[in-house]
């Protein structure tokens, strides 16, 4: 999907909380990777490999300038004769240590992958969880954004969002120091938001 598409899904998706929802998920994994300079592993099941979020990650990361959004494809079935990009296997989630990010895409939640990631958790890892959000995966990750089976929008459009999104630029924040009056919107514009998507 080109950013010509992205942009008229968005305009389909104004009013929705689509829009907000994968906003705040795609700050969360470009806060989370450009805080410690990189080390992005993408991760899905045996059975749906998000290679193609992996692709327009790449791209992003390019195009917005941000070079810590360029992921590692961990794939279950990866091969050493595979080429480097695809022969990243599971074990490379049991090397990662903190300061690394794991951006789990996950339809369902087989047993191997939950510890795995309960794993990379305990040794100080950030999970991020894109997926069905109704199990452990959800419980264990520090940021989810649930994509219901039966949802309005399928796990690959959602990607997509969530890949532009994570490419935009942030606005820079105000120099100077800020008033009580800015710091006062800032926490009622927080307070008033709308939760986090879990449906």
């Amino acid at each position: 999907m080109d950013a010509v598409r992205v942009a008229l899904l968005r305009e389909v998706l104004a009013g929705t909380e689509w829009l907000g929802a994968t906003r705040r998920f795609a700050g969360a994994l470009r806060g989370s990777v450009v805080a410690h300079g990189g080390g992005l592993l993408l991760v899905g099941t045996p059975e749906y490999e998000p290679w193609h979020l992996a692709a327009h990650l790449v791209d992003e990361a390019a195009w917005s300038g941000t070079p810590e959004l360029a992921p590692t494809l961990v794939r279950h079935d990866a091969r050493p004769t595979d080429p480097a990009q695809l022969a990243v296997g599971p074990g490379r989630i049991a090397a990662a240590r903190r300061g690394e990010t794991l951006l789990v895409v996950a339809p369902g939640e087989p047993a191997p992958l939950l510890e795995r990631v309960h794993d990379a958790r305990r040794a100080g890892v950030t999970v991020l969880a894109l997926g069905s959000g109704a199990g452990e995966l959800a419980a264990m990750a520090h940021e989810t954004l649930t994509v219901p089976e039966d949802g309005e929008l399928d796990l690959d459009t959602v990607q997509h969002l969530v890949s532009a999104a994570a490419g935009e630029n942030a606005v820079p924040s105000p120099r100077g120091r800020r008033t009580l009056r800015d710091r006062l919107t800032r926490l009622t514009e927080t307070l008033t938001a709308p939760p986090p998507a879990s449906w």
